[in-house]
């Protein structure tokens, strides 16, 4: 279908799990910004969808809520506008979809322990410098 909003590969939204909405758009456009409803909001509930999996609406919800809204209202154009909105949700899908990288365990180098140790040293020592001097010395 044409209101289908392709993802990536294997993952399609169909086009009525989809929420458009109209308006007129903010800012300078004289009579024509006055009269056309070129601002597009798409929303797409996450929860509700068919398409996505349990695991991929737990990974989409997190990163981006239970229902997705995108809006765009760059162009002169509902049309355009229109395209613009459906390209940023995709992209904000795909990017959700992405699996998190596993983090890799490592231990400080010698040479960072080193680093350390003589920064602390150096911050002991400035401090000492500071204080004033006891009576005794």
């Amino acid at each position: 279908m044409a209101d289908d909003l392709p993802v990536r590969e294997g993952l399609v939204v169909p086009g009525w799990e989809l929420v458009e909405t109209f308006s007129p758009s903010g800012g300078p456009g004289g009579q024509h910004a006055n009269k056309a409803s070129t601002r597009v909001e798409l929303r797409f509930s996450v929860e509700h969808s068919s398409v996505l999996g349990p695991e991929q609406k737990r990974r989409v919800v997190a990163r981006l809520g239970p229902e997705v809204r995108v809006v765009a209202d760059d162009e002169r154009s509902q049309a355009r506008n229109r395209d613009i909105a459906r390209q940023r949700l995709a992209e904000s899908l795909r990017q959700a979809l992405v699996p998190p990288r596993r983090r890799v365990k490592t231990k400080p180098s010698r040479g960072s322990k080193e680093r350390r140790l003589k920064a602390k040293r150096e911050t002991s020592d400035k401090k000492q410098q500071r204080q004033k001097p006891r009576p005794d010395e």
